[in-house]
């Protein structure tokens, strides 16, 4: 007879990740959790609280994958990196984003804090102050986060990778009652490229910042 290993904390966050890419958030329950893992649901309170531990867990587990930039790089290029490996981590887990902005998740360990940290500092030696770093922060956060939202759940089904198809989108337009919707949408069918999107904008950003 095989052995089964002990489970432990980080057993079941993988698992957890691993249930809420596959399903959703919706999906991601105790009971179900436990039957992926082969214990009963009680055994799982050894580990997590509650499912708000769970999805602070799970969160934790992907900003702990954002690459920190190199702190003797310019500040404009330290903001820019930690603003698109966070990009890329998260879209990698869209569900998780979800559970951050809808106050279902908020983890506030060092370990899911450090890529904040690593962006307040480029901010910091910019020569903003903490009020205008803050703000700053803000703005990052709500150009990553709202992209990553709108392109794996927005006005169209997305893939993994945050492509678009906006087809289904164009036919349903009308051009006479909203020209100039129509016209940007139409060009947007050949063209849109999800991640160059989000550099545009985190690139003109920056220059604000600047």
């Amino acid at each position: 007879m095989t052995r089964r290993e002990p489970l432990n904390r980080e057993k079941v966050l993988d698992a957890a990740l691993a249930l809420a890419d596959e399903e959703g958030l919706e999906g991601l329950s105790m009971r179900r959790l436990a039957k992926i893992l082969g214990v009963e649901a009680m055994s799982l309170y050894n580990h997590v609280s509650n499912k708000a531990d769970l999805l602070d867990g799970i969160a934790e587990r992907v900003f702990a994958q954002v690459e920190r930039p190199d702190p003797e790089l310019p500040w404009r290029e330290q903001v820019r990196a930690v603003a698109l490996n966070m990009y890329r981590a998260f879209l990698r887990h869209p569900v998780v984003p979800l559970a951050l902005v809808t106050d279902r998740s908020n983890p506030t360990s060092v370990r899911a804090l450090e890529p904040l940290d690593a962006l307040l500092g480029a901010l910091f030696a910019a020569g903003f102050d903490e009020a205008g770093a803050w703000r700053a922060l803000s703005a990052v956060n709500g150009l990553v986060f709202g992209t990553l939202l709108m392109s794996t759940g927005g006005f169209s089904e997305a893939d993994k990778s945050g492509a678009r198809d906006t087809s289904a989108y164009v036919t349903r337009v009308d051009p006479v009652a909203l020209p100039h919707f129509s016209r940007a949408l139409s060009g947007a069918q050949d063209s849109v490229d999800v991640e160059a999107d989000f550099l545009w904008a985190l690139d003109v950003l920056i220059r604000g910042l600047d």
